[in-house]
């Protein structure tokens, strides 16, 4: 037995207790209140607030027993309350779902926001309403979408942030019409290869997950998306085809674990803004076709381990943010570093034409080189072969017979 409680013994008393008095009760530590609001996740719903506080009020603390054996009937009865309290929470937000498809019946309805419903179960029929265009099903408590989310053709946009989704059916990708999607703050592990179908998709915010890597052919479809957020995830590698989503404007895929972007990525010529910051590590060089970023404006590298700059840099003549913070770099020195991105790009421009400069003297210096040497060869050649016609004529002018010809001289020609 502990003789030394503390909040984390009692977590249900110790939350409802931070909600009543915040000054005097420090709230729980963020992984534990975390927690807590998966196992009971209606517990911040108004009424079953209201509830537990009412329950808390009749607790008595009684001199007979100890503190240790009052805090456990304390949160013992909390338990109770709230089991019997969450009750009618569910029925009314089962009411709620149901007024929802009551309404369909009757009327065309183009917008249905169910956010923080505490809703477990988004039901199939939701699939009927066929004119919805607006689906707000974010702050639930959602496992699954069902297959039916495919009988919204005219939906276009889709917000099932912050639930427990673990995946996405494929049926999302019959969502042709859809152009915004957030399935932010889930723990999904990968998207879809028929997420690629949702060719006009404009935004997709698929950031604080747990995905690995994006579907291998998603650039081919996305060609009208402009805004990707994929940060926060565990992608090691972007597909190839990221260089085809020519209307990317924004990318952000700070804090994965990265090691290093496509040489496709030189293709999103209208990207103006790119964060690669926090791949720690992971991240140690950039590809040269990053000078291609044409209209690029804002880039962040910070927090990873890049030591030069691709020689292309030079030419991001938009770029007027650049952070390179907390990296071990060498190229551009950090004194220029220091200055800005004017600096940078300067630094970096002068030095590519150093480069190419130092690359022609060297050419012209081998080509000629090579001309001296292929002028020697030929001066030689032609040294033989005039020996061997003098000889030949020597022995005609004699009115010998035509001497044959010696076999040492025809290998030299």
């Amino acid at each position: 037995m502990n003789p030394n409680p503390n909040t984390n013994d009692f977590p249900l008393l110790s939350h409802l207790l931070n909600h009543l008095d915040p000054q005097t009760h420090p709230p729980l530590p963020a992984e534990l209140d975390q927690s807590l609001l998966t196992q009971f996740p209606h517990l911040n719903h108004p009424s079953v607030l209201s509830s537990l506080a009412r329950h808390a009020s009749t607790l008595n603390v009684t001199p007979t027993l100890s503190l240790l054996r009052t805090l456990r009937a304390s949160e013992k009865k909390l338990l109770e309350a709230y089991a019997e309290s969450v009750k009618g929470v569910v029925e009314e937000v089962s009411e709620g779902v149901v007024g929802v498809l009551k309404k369909a019946e009757s009327e065309e309805v183009e917008r249905v926001d169910l956010s923080g419903s505490h809703l477990r179960i988004l039901p199939e029929a939701f699939g009927k309403i066929r004119g919805l265009v607006v689906l707000n099903l974010s702050q639930n408590q959602l496992e699954v979408i069902p297959d039916s989310i495919a009988g919204l053709q005219r939906l276009v946009e889709l917000d099932v942030s912050s639930n427990v989704l673990e995946s996405l059916p494929d049926s999302i990708g019959l969502l042709v019409n859809l152009k915004i999607f957030n399935v932010s703050a889930n723990k999904l592990t990968a998207l879809p290869e028929s997420i690629a179908l949702c060719r006009s998709l404009v935004e997709l915010d698929a950031s604080f997950n747990n995905l690995m890597c994006l579907p291998t052919n998603m650039g081919f479809g996305l060609v009208n998306l402009e805004k990707l957020l994929i940060h926060l995830n565990k992608i090691r590698f972007l597909p190839a085809s990221i260089g085809e989503m020519k209307s990317l404007r924004h990318l952000d895929v700070h804090f994965n674990e990265l090691h290093g972007l496509p040489q496709s990525i030189g293709k999103l010529t209208n990207l103006e803004y790119l964060n690669v910051s926090s791949n720690f590590s992971d991240m140690t060089e950039l590809p040269e076709t990053l000078g291609d970023l044409v209209n690029l404006r804002e880039l962040d590298l910070s927090n990873n381990q890049i030591r030069a700059l691709p020689y292309s840099f030079g030419r991001l003549e938009k770029l007027t943010k650049l952070n390179l913070d907390q990296n071990p770099i060498i190229v551009p020195p950090i004194e220029v570093v220091n200055q800005g991105a004017e600096a940078v790009k300067e630094f970096m421009a002068k030095w590519w034409l150093d480069l190419i400069e130092e690359a022609q003297q060297k050419s012209m210096s081998e080509t000629q080189n090579q001309q001296a040497q292929t002028g020697w060869l030929a001066w030689g050649a032609s040294l033989l072969n005039n020996v061997a016609e003098v000889s030949e004529s020597v022995a005609e002018y004699f009115g010998a017979k035509k001497a044959p010809r010696d076999p040492w001289l025809d290998q030299q020609l």
